[in-house]
């Protein structure tokens, strides 16, 4: 998935009503933080530190990380918090619309998704594309795998390596030929 199509995923995502705002707030973290779904859905509301611009996640193996909060994933969960969040118990950041309200399930954050790409005329894809494209777009910034690995929380590069998919094109425009062999 491209820059481009996750930018239209976002951009087509209405910001109005409970669903869309919600909705929003969603896609903007896994396009622009790499979250997994379980991530989305565990979110508490005390995670969200506003103070220093961090968010805590809960990733795989118990393990959990702070990630800086950027200035649009932030106005994206300010707008859902104060305009679309139901008046619910729960300490759970993101809830259901529908009764009985309590928090979403891993589940749900591939349904927004699915709605998303539908509206934007997209091929159908899972969250986990969102994790890929935010891997690939950071290599084609100019992170270093080290770098993408720590904002996608891998414990081992190789893993990380998978995800950020080398564009070959562009890299033989920069590489260097071989010694002892002649440029192609």
């Amino acid at each position: 998935m491209s820059a481009a199509d996750v930018q239209r995923l976002l951009d087509c995502c209405p910001r109005v009503g409970g669903v869309g705002v919600r909705d929003y707030a969603i896609l903007t973290l896994l396009a622009r933080l790499g979250l997994r779904s379980v991530e989305v859905s565990r979110l508490r509301l005390e995670d969200v530190d506003w103070r220093s611009g961090a968010i805590a996640i809960r990733s795989k193996g118990r393990r959990e990380g702070r990630l800086p909060l950027p200035v649009d994933v932030g106005e994206a969960l300010v707008a859902y918090l104060s305009e679309a969040r139901p008046q619910v118990s729960t300490r759970r950041l993101f809830v259901t619309e529908r009764a009985p309200r309590g928090p979403i399930r891993a589940d749900l954050v591939g349904d927004v998704v699915e709605r998303a790409c539908k509206r934007a005329g997209l091929p159908t894809v899972g969250p986990h594309r969102l994790r890929h494209a935010l891997a690939g777009e950071m290599l084609r910034q100019g992170s270093g795998l080290t770098a993408i690995s720590q904002v996608l929380r891998h414990q081992d590069l190789a893993t990380t390596a998978l995800y950020a998919k080398v564009d070959f094109t562009a890299l033989r425009a920069v590489a260097r030929p071989w010694p002892g062999t002649e440029a192609a």
